[in-house]
């Protein structure tokens, strides 16, 4: 999409496990429509073509290749360009993302504290720390100084009750102004209208709560 005027927000988009595909675009738009510059990057690209893929397990295996320390440089670098585009208001930076993005939205909120916010869609919250991936966003909670709301399905069986009560717990422990919603209808998905577990119920609520969300911490 045509980028015209200047001083717009900025929001990296973060993927889903399965690429920038269709539904990333449509976001991606989504935010242009409502004055962003939203910005989505192919962040394991280096790795494979996801997009071409069939078989979830083949996914997994490029995605298994992708260091985490590889995902924040490259965000890093998309929030560079952005800022040389010359249409960005450089006080109005955050982050978002789905599933797999999810994650990364943690995870780059502590990574980047200059971010003013971060709203993180059914992400990951637990996991080993290994040569590739960094320690999970339950075992950075005290560290994410950026505010950041966790939108989670009640339904899903990943990211069940008991994982999303201790990364609540972690958090207010520390005193951090990030939140956890979690919709008890609703399973992990629900906001990729392509899916199966699409419920457009939440769907609509959590983009509310996230044009909120930014807009109450400065990044809109």
């Amino acid at each position: 999409m045509l980028v015209k005027g200047r001083q717009f927000p900025v929001v990296p988009v973060v993927q889903e496990i399965f690429g920038v595909h269709d539904h990333i675009k449509a976001v991606c738009r989504r935010f242009a429509t409502a004055g962003w510059f939203a910005i989505a990057q192919e962040l394991y690209s280096r790795q494979g073509n996801v997009a071409q893929l069939d078989n979830i397990q083949d996914v997994f295996k490029i995605v298994a290749e992708v260091p985490d320390s590889q995902v924040m440089s490259d965000l890093d670098a998309t929030v560079a360009y952005a800022s040389k585009t010359g249409h960005c208001d450089g006080k109005k930076w955050s982050i978002t993302g789905f599933g797999w993005g999810g994650r990364v939205t943690w995870l780059y909120a502590e990574h980047n504290p200059k971010l003013k916010a971060g709203v993180a869609w059914y992400g990951r919250l637990v996991g080993e720390a290994n040569a590739m991936t960094s320690k999970p966003p339950g075992d950075l909670a005290g560290s994410v100084t950026v505010p950041v709301l966790g939108l989670y399905g009640g339904k899903a069986r990943g990211i069940g009750a008991e994982t999303r009560g201790q990364m609540r717990a972690a958090l207010l422990a520390a005193g951090r102004p990030s939140e956890i919603i979690v919709y008890p209808e609703a399973d992990h998905g629900f906001h990729a209208d392509y899916r199966p577990t699409y419920n457009e119920v939440a769907a609509k609520d959590g983009w509310l709560k996230l044009l909120a969300w930014m807009k109450k911490h400065g990044a809109a």
